[in-house]
């Protein structure tokens, strides 16, 4: 006998204790990419805010600002890169040299990242 998905041997359905709450619902998937400044703000659980990047051309490197002339390299995935999206551990290249990013910039308002020895 073959067994269905989402149902109990007797054929009888499983039934979920309850849905899911608001703050449990996944949000929609974020991507930086590499442009002119642009962030969000959205409310979180308890009525706090989140602030994150859409769009972002400089990034942090030891307090200074630098701006990013191109994306180099994504560990992650390599169309990332051909796309100049910014993810965690992404190599941009600056004025000053290559950068590593160090931070999610999908889950914070800033770029940070420590500059690369050549």
């Amino acid at each position: 006998m073959t067994t269905k998905k989402g149902r109990k041997i007797s054929g009888g359905k499983y039934i979920k204790a309850r849905k899911k709450k608001l703050c449990e619902r996944a949000s929609q998937g974020r991507t930086v990419k590499l442009g002119e400044d642009k962030r969000k703000t959205i409310r979180t659980r308890g009525g706090n805010t989140k602030t994150f990047n859409l769009k972002s051309k400089t990034v942090n490197v030891g307090g200074k600002k630098l701006e990013i002339k191109n994306v180099l390299e994504t560990p992650s995935n390599r169309f990332l890169a051909r796309q100049n999206i910014l993810t965690k551990g992404t190599i941009v290249e600056t004025a000053s040299g290559k950068v590593k990013l160090t931070n999610r910039p999908t889950q914070e308002g800033v770029v940070n990242g420590i500059l690369l020895k050549e």
